[in-house]
């Protein structure tokens, strides 16, 4: 049975809604929100019925409703750190992300759902939700007492590109060690050991290779001088990490193509940073490499930088002695959430019940400094 199953994806700035058949996708909008529109909104949570009806308009565009669903599935902020799979989204999930403190849309994903799975009488899922930790424990340790390494990552895309490459060697997801690197505005790389997402950069605070809008890790006494000493505020440190570091703040943009155009154009300050993004790629790939003991089944590109041979060329060359190379160029997000909405109803996999309990809630090892965050 093809189930037909919607997806969605709250940004920022725009909803992002989908519906497929199967594999096959029948229609998908993104839709971007007017400024104007959100300013009438104080807080996030303040945009729910707002953002269903915008859903509703683009399902009646296309000539569907949430009545011809078998189930409805999408990206769920807010639920805090758990382990990977399906949950069913309840009304112990809404509570939770509706009062989990996080002011960002991407909460709303889990209650927008549930409205259309309440009226409809179908169940609606939580694949893979953004703040997925399985991290091993050594991977959490830093040399800065009471800061721990945590799992920030693009994590539904990361899962859905690390099946399809098991899929393409025959294999199952839990059956294979996978590097994914997932190269958009933000850059994560993660390593997969049998189903597991053991080790990854932190997107969310700053760590791992650069990115097209992220700095990435930087050396950290100069970055403390600067705002000690007047040189920035917090806020523009802050704005350097995620949002104007990286190729924008060393280039003027984060856009690729522009990029390869300037290098085209013979531009040798691009030339040398565009590399050193792959170059940085490629070493944090290795560095998972060792994390799996060199059992490495195969590596994974993905994201929207992706498209971009350039770069593609530039990783692959450095990371290939390691293990295949795979493109799964762009974002499978929307693909991913459908694909383990299918599988819950097939009973392919199993859903899991959210409880509020998180995968990882500090060391509880004698001596160990309590997580700053706590």
């Amino acid at each position: 049975m093809a189930y037909r199953i919607l997806t969605l994806s709250p940004g920022s700035t725009s909803t992002k809604v989908a519906v497929f058949e199967g594999e096959k996708c029948l229609m998908r909008a993104n839709v971007t929100h007017p400024a104007e529109e959100l300013a009438r909104f104080e807080r996030a949570v303040d945009q729910l019925d707002y953002r269903v009806q915008t859903v509703l308009d683009e399902l009646a565009k296309a000539h569907f409703s949430p009545s011809d669903m078998d189930a409805f599935s999408g990206y769920c902020g807010g639920m805090g750190p758990t382990r990977g799979g399906i949950f069913a989204i309840d009304q112990t999930v809404c509570d939770h992300v509706l009062n989990c403190g996080m002011n960002h849309p991407a909460i709303l994903g889990a209650p927008i759902l549930y409205r259309f799975a309440q009226d409809t009488g179908k169940p609606a899922f939580a694949v893979n939700q953004p703040d997925t930790d399985e991290l091993d424990d050594v991977a959490r340790i830093t040399g800065y007492p009471g800061v721990y390494r945590k799992s920030h990552v693009h994590c539904l895309n990361q899962k859905e590109c690390a099946i399809r490459f098991a899929q393409s060697i025959g294999k199952a997801y839990d059956e294979v060690n996978v590097i994914v690197a997932h190269v958009g505005g933000g850059l994560s790389v993660a390593a997969h050991r049998h189903g597991w997402m053991v080790d990854t950069n932190d997107v969310l605070e700053g760590s791992g290779p650069f990115a097209p809008n992220r700095s990435g890790d930087v050396p950290l006494k100069p970055v403390v001088a600067l705002v000690a000493d007047g040189a920035e505020s917090k806020a523009e440190a802050m704005a350097r990490i995620g949002k104007t570091g990286g190729l924008k703040g060393l280039l003027g943009t984060d856009d690729a193509r522009a990029i390869d155009q300037m290098i085209a154009g013979g531009d040798p300050w691009a030339t040398v940073v565009y590399d050193a993004m792959a170059y940085q790629t490629a070493k944090a790939i290795g560095g998972f490499a060792a994390a799996l003991e060199g059992a490495v089944d195969g590596i994974v590109l993905t994201g929207g930088v992706s498209h971009d041979p350039i770069f593609v060329n530039a990783v692959r060359r450095r990371v290939q002695w390691i293990a295949p190379v795979a493109v799964y160029a762009g974002d499978f997000e929307m693909e991913g959430a459908a694909a383990g909405a299918v599988r819950a109803l097939d009973g392919t996999e199993s859903v899991m019940t959210y409880t509020g309990e998180p995968s990882w809630d500090g060391f509880k090892l004698s001596g160990a400094p309590r997580d700053v965050e706590e």
